[in-house]
């Protein structure tokens, strides 16, 4: 086994740098030798989900080893890592909704270790198996992960760009793409400019939408929006409770209608009925940022013939859209070493956390 060191979270709000140890791979199984890290609040969150585990859901890198089951991949590929592992068999990947599979997925699966993880028993702290987070683990030297976790990096891309594709980049692009559809000429709101919410304007404006709206309430984050494809933006007040006076505004910006899209970024309960608050009658919001509260919404911002959708990961499809992604890339048309603000080393994801939390960076990544 190898002998690397690894963020391990406790399971009760902390973390720590630990040595852990990776088996080579059996069956599907990848060892991929981790270049970097994207760092997310899903990653900060995770130090308090009652287990230790290794930390990290984003990331790339180079494979090491393949187990003999291993067909797409070869030893020295540089890969992505996907943590919405498909089986390609269940009913939801039979639909096409590969993003929630029913057997691999860590978020869908069922609250035990899914189908999707790479052997328990393979990656051990204190001789005993430790859990990799999201079936991934990717704060670590190296990991061990299925081989529908990887997407084979077709070209020229920097591991610290390559790494934050799978999760904020992903989600903003696809929940436009894949779930709202949006349509060129159209308007757009994204309520929160944090790594997602950066992630829907450039997806918005791949899109070709005309008008980009972005609301946030941090000034530095709304000069960030304008960057990434924001037509407009719109400085919100930390008091205006349901956003709506700032629905208002929108309004005003939109011919009175109110735009033809919405999407809340912002992962705060209490403006999780906001973009029905934003959008036109028979127009679209988007719950983006993962709310799982109970929240209260007044039935009149339905009216009329809004729909509201909650799409999980973008819906990504990982061999289909991570090539995309790719290109898009290639072409120069989607930013991801400009998103990529800071790096720093493992041992520094304390700062990096701290500077998360503070909005210093549109994203923060970890490298090896």
């Amino acid at each position: 086994m190898i002998q690397c060191k690894a963020a391990v979270a406790d399971g009760q709000g902390g973390f720590s740098m630990q040595t852990i140890a990776v088996a080579d791979p059996i069956g599907d199984e990848v060892l991929v030798q981790i270049k970097a890290s994207g760092i997310c609040h899903t990653d900060w969150d995770s130090q308090s989900w009652g287990k230790a585990l290794v930390m990290g859901h984003e990331g790339a890198g180079v494979v090491l080893k393949v187990g003999p089951q291993v067909k797409s991949i070869q030893v020295g590929d540089p890969v992505m890592l996907n943590w919405a592992i498909p089986c390609y068999d269940c009913f939801q990947c039979q639909e096409g909704n590969q993003h929630i599979c029913e057997r691999n997925s860590a978020v869908t699966a069922g609250n035990k270790l899914s189908q999707g993880h790479a052997t328990f028993e393979s990656t051990r702290y204190h001789g005993e198996p430790i859990e990799r987070a999201f079936s991934l683990g990717t704060m670590s030297e190296y990991t061990l992960v299925r081989e529908a976790a990887c997407v084979k990096i077709g070209v020229e891309m920097p591991f610290p760009s390559a790494a934050i594709v799978g999760c904020g980049v992903m989600t903003g692009y696809g929940s436009v793409f894949n779930a709202a559809k949006v349509k060129a000429g159209s308007s757009v709101v994204v309520l929160g400019t944090g790594g997602v919410g950066l992630n829907v304007i450039q997806g918005a404006r791949i899109a070709g939408a005309g008008k980009i709206i972005a609301i946030d309430v941090n000034p530095v984050r709304l000069e960030m929006a304008l960057e990434y494809g924001a037509t407009h933006s719109i400085l919100a007040d930390k008091a205006d409770t349901g956003l709506l006076q700032a629905a208002q505004v929108v309004k005003t910006m939109t011919q009175g209608r109110g735009a033809d899209y919405a999407f809340e970024c912002t992962a705060i309960p209490e403006l999780g009925a906001a973009p029905l608050a934003m959008v036109r009658n028979a127009g679209t919001a988007v719950q983006v940022s993962g709310i799982e509260q109970e929240i209260v919404i007044d039935m009149n911002l339905f009216e009329w013939d809004k729909v509201y959708i909650n799409p999980l990961y973008g819906k990504c499809r990982p061999q289909i859209d991570f090539p995309i992604l790719q290109a898009l890339y290639a072409k120069g048309d989607l930013l991801l070493d400009e998103m990529v603000t800071r790096t720093y080393p493992l041992e520094e994801l304390a700062q990096a956390f701290a500077d998360m939390h503070a909005g210093k960076n549109a994203k923060g990544v970890i490298v090896f």
